[in-house]
């Protein structure tokens, strides 16, 4: 698992770590170890020229400490300054290496030839502006900088792109975007939230001798971490004791909701499957997965309310009956607002709930639940923020789908996934994270590990069924059988993000 602590936690650790070494010590060793991946990819690709983008702090130190280091490897290293005091001993240690060392205009909109001609002729660029210290954005020189970097530069940012929000909660609209992020030690919240992990590219962590704080601000499963959580019968397991599904999904207007829903349910290994629904639903069920049990009975967990429209009075009365029946319940799509109507009346009955809206989703149930003008760009610039308060206001654990899915309840970690490819984005990919969150919720998994071992499994069968292309959700949910094996008998392999 790959835990991501809160700013002031870090800084506390860092400083822990410095009282017990010589002056400069920690430094040294983050120079090292961001020098050496990044002589690490210039062998990669064939890379001779660096420029290193120097800021303030203990950033712009490591970034001249490192920038001296590859000058000595041989490579030839340019550092821009835009402007500012920079970290004197890194400084003095890059010029005596022989890094040329140009100054900017720190207020500078727009970017001299000089400047120009450095980033036009880097293969890699080391961005060391802005560190932990910083709030979002980038302006003058530094945001000249960003914009000036070449496409065909390889960008490496020291400890966070500059410019990102080091909590992760905000996206800024003006940051570095890295190929790659080297952090010290820790991980930090920018590394794995919806609102900056896009600006982070791979992530690498470098040991520097940083012990981790006792409570993570943000997890992330990783691949090997599957085999350990998902709920692989014994000998003495049959069908109910594996779990019980039952699927309220699916309507005339929208049947082929509750067929993938069931699919994936049926794929991800449910023990049994009920499907409650309408006549022609039904019977592209039993067609598709003749498995499943029609009708209700006793289950362990319900799915509900994919594909059921908001005017499906006999589906939305299903979708009532059983978030009221007391197991666990992932609600979806047409369920989130008849949610809504039992939070606002303290109906709902506190067994365990999670919740899985995409952005305008989650921002029509905080509207629904007394969240005012609430929209979906507001989710979407603060993502964790607005799936906490969901979570707040309806005791549930709340699933915001996404580039990078936020699993989190009202407080506590938060748990973060990337897992997908981009084609995931499909109609009828939400219905398939819904059958295989739902199975692993009838199987005994708290509504936070549902959510996110699903996520992940989501991800990586997306990824495998795509191989690079297009793809269809009926296809993620054929791939949960393989993907599950392959999750299973994996150790030590890497995750594909690197």
């Amino acid at each position: 698992m790959i835990r991501a602590y809160s700013i002031p936690d870090v800084r506390a650790a860092e400083e822990r770590a410095m009282a017990g070494l010589p002056e400069g010590e920690l430094m040294q060793r983050a120079a090292r170890g961001l020098a050496g991946v990044v002589r690490a990819r210039a062998r990669e690709r064939g890379a001779r020229t660096v420029a290193v983008l120097v800021g303030p702090g203990d950033n712009g130190g490591d970034a001249l400490y490192a920038a001296a280091l590859l000058s000595e490897a041989g490579l030839a290293v340019t550092a821009l300054v835009p402007g500012i005091t920079v970290h004197t001993g890194g400084e003095r240690a890059a010029y005596e290496a022989g890094v040329v060392i140009v100054r900017l205009d720190r207020a500078a909109e727009a970017l001299d030839e000089r400047a120009q001609q450095v980033l036009a002729e880097a293969d890699i660029v080391l961005d060391g502006m802005l560190g932990i210290g910083a709030r979002p954005g980038l302006r003058g020189a530094m945001a000249a900088l960003a914009d000036g970097i070449d496409d065909h530069s390889y960008v490496v940012a020291v400890d966070l792109p500059s410019g990102t929000d080091p909590e992760g909660l905000v996206p800024a609209a003006a940051a570095v975007h890295a190929d790659e992020t080297v952090t010290f030690g820790i991980a930090k919240p920018v590394h794995l939230l919806p609102g900056t992990e896009p600006s982070v590219g791979r992530l690498t962590v470098v040991d520097i001798g940083v012990p981790e704080p006792e409570r993570p601000a943000v997890e992330r499963l990783t691949h090997d971490d599957v085999a350990g959580r998902w709920p692989v019968p014994g000998p003495a397991d049959d069908k109910y004791s594996r779990g019980v599904l039952g699927v309220v999904a699916g309507s005339d207007h929208y049947p082929g909701a509750a067929v993938l829903v069931c699919s994936a349910a049926v794929g991800a290994g449910a023990g049994m499957v009920r499907y409650v629904g309408p006549d022609e639903p039904r019977r592209l069920v039993l067609a598709a997965c003749p498995e499943v049990v029609p009708g209700p009975g006793r289950v362990q967990a319900w799915v509900v309310g994919p594909g059921v429209p908001p005017d499906d009075e006999e589906q939305r009365a299903a979708v009532r009956a059983a978030l009221l029946e007391g197991v666990p319940v992932v609600a979806d799509a047409g369920a989130l607002d008849v949610v809504a109507e039992l939070a606002t009346s303290g109906g709902l009955p506190g067994t365990p709930l999670l919740l899985t809206p995409h952005a305008g989703e989650l921002a029509r149930l905080l509207e629904a639940l007394g969240g005012s003008g609430v929209t979906r760009e507001d989710v979407l610039r603060r993502p964790l923020d607005h799936a906490r308060e969901a979570a707040r206001r309806t005791g549930a654990t709340v699933l915001l789908k996404g580039a990078t899915t936020v699993v989190t309840a009202a407080d506590g970690p938060a748990r973060s996934q990337a897992d997908a490819p981009a084609w995931l984005a499909t109609a009828g990919a939400g219905d398939v994270l819904a059958g295989l969150a739902g199975t692993l919720l009838s199987a005994g998994l708290d509504p936070l590990e549902a959510g996110s071992l699903a996520a992940l499994v989501h991800g990586v069968a997306a990824d495998r069924a795509a191989a690079g292309g297009p793809l269809r959700a009926r296809a993620v949910a054929e791939a949960l059988p393989g993907t599950v094996a392959h999750l299973l008998t994996r150790r030590g392999q890497g995750d594909h993000r690197g």
